[in-house]
């Protein structure tokens, strides 16, 4: 058994423990079946006498530097449209009846800039900057505190390289057992009708591509955006260094704002961060007792213009780490933090650090993280890639994190990744797992409840189903999420009538 193993043995054991003496089924604490009214008071029992903070700044401002980011992403990077991207592509960030405020848009394509004015003057910008992305300025500003560096790859050319290495496919006769007939059903289904506006859709069986289908002006090179699928891209950074000995997943993480004599921060581990369920206190819409009124931290840590790894490293403790679940912002960027301190520790370069380490070794050409003001990755949602890389992302978890050979990941991790996590599964919520991966531990979208996801939002996914050898990634414009959740539903029904079991 490797040191992993062992670490991942006590991790489960530790977690269990530290759930029940600290809130699972304990004397006079309340339990939970996933109610909103439970998994409320459940938290209460374990509330922190710690003051919460909102963000400072206006709500329109932030979310206007949202829409400049967002629209400079689309046209720069995607290739899109801009009319088509201001109306269909990140709503999350940046709501889109908030965008009807602006008053001036101005593009600028030599520079790959995007201004927009607001009636009450402010203008909010944001700009390509190499393979760091578009990253949204301050207001008054129009530079960033970082230098700007192009991601060597160390690839052969795709045009000559075989699948998954390459864009080069086999010819070979599918295996008998498959109805392929029944999984063209699927990959059209699964498209959707134009409502759905998907732009990428592909499905793998045993890692070989079972077939693909592409929106207009779409191909397989076409980096598209995936919002939160990034966080289990960022959770598998975190598998590399762990992988590599610069980390352990059961440590104290070692975020530096945490080091304070008396800090209780320093009780929280880096598996629990990555389960989300670190405690730490921010308001999120995704929080059943969410306060709309105030501009929500969640979007901020994209919005704010700040250096966002040290705005979430100041954040205080609500709970005591894994006994609370909460869907928060903070924890992917707390593990993105870490992942530059790691790297950087190591005497690696940051920003060439995903392409060496990762994709480098899994045939990924056209992904990048996008950055925050400072050069941090935003790693809990502004990563584009195009979907035949996030299907070579989903088979390295389907492989037990091993490609072509090669550990990449530790041994175990994928199922560290697809295992319910504690904290969540004691507020009576089965859907949350580890290295920020969505699992299906209540059942439903007619696949087994063994299938975990990469998940974003606007309808973004990668659906790994191990019973089947099968990876489903879905890419598409936001505001066609929920006929695209419609049509992926169907397509899954479909697959798991072509595709027999693996046993």
């Amino acid at each position: 058994m490797t040191h992993f193993k062992r670490t991942l043995a006590f991790g489960f054991g530790a977690a269990t423990l530290l759930v029940g003496c600290g809130g699972e089924d304990m004397e006079g604490f309340p339990t939970s079946d996933g109610s909103a009214e439970q998994v409320i008071a459940r938290a209460a029992a374990y509330e922190l006498d710690t003051e919460y903070v909102p963000p400072p700044g206006e709500a329109l401002h932030h979310q206007t530097a949202g829409f400049a980011k967002i629209l400079c992403s689309g046209v720069f990077i995607t290739g899109l449209d801009a009319d088509d991207a201001a109306a269909n592509v990140g709503g999350f960030i940046s709501p889109f009846d908030e965008r009807q405020h602006v008053v001036d848009t101005v593009i600028d394509y030599d520079r790959q800039m995007v201004s927009l004015t607001l009636p009450d003057g402010v203008t909010r910008t944001a700009q390509r900057y190499a393979n760091q992305g578009c990253v949204a300025h301050p207001i008054g500003e129009t530079e960033v505190l970082f230098t700007p560096s192009e991601v060597e790859r160390n690839l052969p050319p795709a045009e000559t390289t075989p699948w998954p290495m390459g864009d080069v496919l086999p010819d070979d006769p599918w295996p008998a057992e498959l109805d392929m007939d029944k999984v063209e059903q699927a990959l059209d289904a699964g498209f959707g009708p134009p409502e759905a506006r998907t732009l990428g859709f592909v499905v793998t069986y045993n890692g070989r591509i079972l077939g693909e289908r592409y929106g207009e002006g779409i191909d397989i090179h076409t980096p598209l955006e995936s919002w939160s699928m990034t966080k289990s891209l960022t959770g598998t950074l975190m598998g590399v260094l762990i992988e590599q000995g610069v980390y352990d997943l059961w440590e104290p993480a070692p975020i530096p704002e945490w080091q304070g004599e008396g800090d209780p921060r320093q009780e929280i581990r880096i598996g629990d961060i990555m389960r989300m369920s670190s405690g730490i206190r921010i308001n999120a819409p995704s929080d059943p007792d969410y306060n709309a009124d105030l501009y929500a931290d969640h979007f901020y840590l994209y919005t704010g213009t700040v250096n966002s790894y040290e705005y979430a490293a100041t954040r205080p403790q609500q709970w005591p780490p894994n006994t609370i679940g909460r869907y928060r912002n903070t924890d992917p960027v707390l593990a993105s933090y870490l992942v530059r301190l790691g790297a950087e520790g190591a005497g690696m370069d940051y920003h060439s650090f995903p392409q060496q380490h990762l994709f480098d070794r899994i045939g990924i050409r056209d992904g990048l993280i996008e950055t925050d003001l400072y050069g941090n990755f935003l790693g809990q949602g502004l990563a584009f890639m195009p979907a035949r890389d996030w299907a070579r992302l989903g088979n390295l978890y389907l492989q037990d994190g091993v490609w072509d050979g090669e550990r990449i990941l530790p041994e175990g991790y994928a199922e560290y990744a697809s295992s319910v996590a504690p904290a969540w599964d004691a507020d009576g919520r089965r859907v949350y797992g580890g290295a920020f991966f969505w699992v299906n531990g209540e059942g439903g979208l007619g696949i087994p409840d063994t299938a975990y996801r990469m998940l974003g939002a606007g309808g973004q996914s990668t659906t790994i189903i191990p019973t089947h050898g099968l990876v489903v990634v879905r890419l598409g414009k936001y505001t066609g999420s929920g006929p695209g959740a419609d049509a992926l539903e169907e397509a899954f029904g479909l697959l798991m009538e072509a595709v027999p079991p693996i046993e």
